[in-house]
C-alpha cells in the first residue's frame, strides 16, 4: 500500500469521524436537528396533500420494491459480466461475493459499535400521518425502532464504492444513482431520518470501506474465494 493511499484512508476516516461527531456530540444534534425535523415534516405533509406522492412512497417502500434495488445492482454487475471472458466472469462473481460479505460485516460493526439507538421520525412525533393508516391494504415500511445507521442506505453506498474500485467512474455514478433512487424513499416515508443515511451510513462507509477498498484486503478476499470455491478459470488477475 502506497503512502498516498494511506493518506487517503486517513483523510476519509477523519471525514467520517468528523461527520459522525458533528451529529453525536452537540446537544439535540446541533444544526442537524432542523434539517432532520424539517425534511420529515415537509414530506409528511406531502403525504396528506398529494395522493400521487402518497402512492409513490407507499410503493417505493414496499418489500417488493427492495427487490428492484437488488435487480438494478445485479443488472449493472451483469453488464460487466457479459463483457468479460470466462476468467473475468468468475472475477465479477467473486467481487460480488466480497461486496456482500463487506456489507454484512460493516453493518454488524456499525450497529454494534455506534452507541446510538434511535426510533424513526414516524415514531418520534405526535402529529404524524403514517402511510399504513392512509393505505392500510398496502404493505409498506414506514417506521423503525432502530433506524441509525440506515442499513439499506449503507448497502447501496458500499455497492457504489465497489463499482468505483473495480469497474470505474461511470459504474460508480450509476451506483450513486441507484443509491439515490432506492435510499431516499425511506427518508420520505419517515422510516429513516436524513441523518440516519447521510451521517450514520455515510460515516460508517467512509471509515470502514476505505480500509477494504484502498488496501489489499478486498483483493486478498477475492483471491481467497478464487482458490477456495470450485469452478474453472481460477487464474485471474485481481489488480
Amino acid at each position: 500500500m502506497t503512502k498516498t493511499r494511506l493518506l487517503t484512508i486517513l483523510l476519509l476516516n477523519a471525514a467520517g469521524f468528523l461527520l459522525f461527531f458533528s451529529w453525536y456530540l452537540p446537544a439535540g444534534h446541533g444544526f442537524w436537528w432542523p434539517i432532520d425535523s424539517g425534511l420529515f415534516h415537509f414530506f409528511n405533509h406531502k403525504i396528506v396533500e398529494n395522493q400521487t406522492f402518497l402512492w409513490f412512497v407507499a410503493v417505493t417502500n414496499n418489500r417488493a420494491f427492495d427487490a428492484c434495488s437488488l435487480l438494478c445492482m445485479g443488472l449493472l454487475m451483469l453488464w460487466f459480466w457479459r463483457g468479460a471472458d470466462p476468467a473475468g466472469r468468475r472475477r465479477v462473481v467473486l467481487i460480488g461475493l466480497t461486496m456482500l460479505m463487506t456489507a454484512v460485516v460493516l453493518n454488524l460493526l456499525g450497529q454494534s459499535l455506534i452507541p446510538v439507538q434511535r426510533t424513526s421520525p414516524s415514531l418520534s412525533f405526535d402529529d404524524v400521518v403514517r402511510v399504513r393508516d392512509l393505505l392500510p391494504t398496502v404493505p409498506t415500511k414506514d417506521a423503525s425502532r432502530d433506524s441509525f445507521p440506515g442499513d439499506h442506505g449503507m448497502m447501496l453506498l458500499i455497492f457504489a464504492g465497489f463499482m468505483w474500485r473495480y469497474f470505474g467512474q461511470k459504474a460508480f455514478m450509476v451506483g450513486l444513482a441507484i443509491f439515490i433512487v432506492f435510499a431516499l424513499p425511506r427518508m420520505m416515508i419517515g422510516a429513516h431520518w436524513f441523518t440516519d443515511i447521510f451521517v450514520g451510513s455515510l460515516s460508517v462507509v467512509l471509515i470502514g470501506l476505505s480500509w477494504v477498498l484502498l488496501t489489499p484486503l478486498s483483493d486478498r478476499v477475492i483471491s481467497l474465494l478464487n482458490r477456495t470455491l470450485p469452478g474453472k478459470y481460477k487464474q485471474i488477475n485481481n489488480s
